[in-house]
């Protein structure tokens, strides 16, 4: 009996010895953000942050970058310590080092995410318009590359002459999956109804390596006709990935931060991060995502406890 009891105490001393190990490895993630001319970037940057820890997928460091008054030589982040960068930007272009930096981070097999305004600053950097794919404002035009958008069920590419980016006011708006088979959106209703976001329309850039995996109808409010415009997409960047999610604008208070309570975009933001992050998709597709004319809300940046 006593030799039963040594070798059960043994058995018991020598298991919590053992260290603990996490069932699975979180993502380690930059969130790079500090400017935006009209966006509120730390409320919005906090939300993302939620997200991605409030799924136990992530582990996430905010970034700040110098200010519109500073000198933004200063920024240069090691980006080779993350598995995935979430930019959430629309300022200055940085400095040489920290461009050169993320050009060979994401070449080298390094996953990006750029979330909304994130694709009207740093017009004049070449590989950053290379890895949004499509870009708006900030004076781009045809010499940026052609406008993209679906028609008579395919893509058009549009050289036309013309200025890039539109939005008209804040509205609730359908999303409609062009490649639903991908990762990111496989499971995942094929039509949905998003938040009242303020929609990006009429972009251009260099559009190569891209996949379109989403569209929504925008009609103009000047009368202009309207089209099935890209809303979320990915891009190939040598041997990485970018994810380019144009929902998710964020106002000047915590309450005007309601297109990021959106559960297509919160799921959407999450399956895209994965994905670009480790070349797959683990999560279930839960059961609270917005269906064709319904809205859900996570107003706490979290799956309720009956989402799977």
């Amino acid at each position: 009996m006593k030799t039963i009891l040594k070798i059960t105490i043994l058995c018991f001393l020598s298991l919590a010895m053992i260290p603990e190990i996490d069932a699975q490895q979180k993502i380690k993630t930059m969130i790079v953000t500090g400017q935006d001319g009209s966006h509120w970037w730390k409320g919005g940057s906090e939300a993302i942050k939620m997200i991605l820890e409030n799924s136990n997928l992530f582990s996430v460091d905010i970034l700040i970058t110098p200010d519109w008054n500073e000198d933004i030589s200063g920024f240069n982040p090691d980006f080779k310590k993350y598995d995935l960068v979430v930019i959430n930007y629309g300022g200055t272009t940085w400095a040489e080092a920290a461009r050169s930096k993320l050009e060979q981070f994401v070449s080298g097999g390094g996953g990006v995410v750029v979330v909304h305004s994130s694709v009207v600053g740093m017009d004049n950097w070449k590989g950053y318009n290379e890895m949004i794919g499509l870009g708006a404002w900030n004076g781009r035009n045809e010499k940026d590359g052609p406008y993209v958008y679906w028609h008579n069920d395919q893509f058009v590419y549009d050289y036309s002459p013309g200025w890039a980016g539109y939005h008209g006011l804040q509205h609730s708006s359908t999303i409609i999956h062009r490649n639903p088979e991908h990762p990111i959106l496989k499971g995942l209703p094929e039509e949905w109804l998003h938040f009242k976001d303020e929609i990006y329309a009429r972009l251009r850039g260099p559009a190569r390596n891209m996949d379109i995996l989403a569209t929504t109808y925008e009609v103009p409010e000047d009368g202009r006709e309207g089209r099935h415009e890209p809303i979320l997409w990915t891009v190939k960047y040598g041997k990485g990935n970018v994810f380019v999610t144009l929902l998710g604008h964020a106002g000047n208070d915590p309450e005007l931060r309601y297109a990021m309570e959106c559960t297509g975009f919160q799921v959407t933001l999450l399956r895209g991060a994965e994905w670009v992050a480790t070349g797959k998709v683990t999560q279930e597709a839960p059961k609270d995502f917005p269906n064709k004319g319904i809205n859900t809300l996570r107003k706490e940046f979290k799956a309720p406890f009956n989402a799977f």
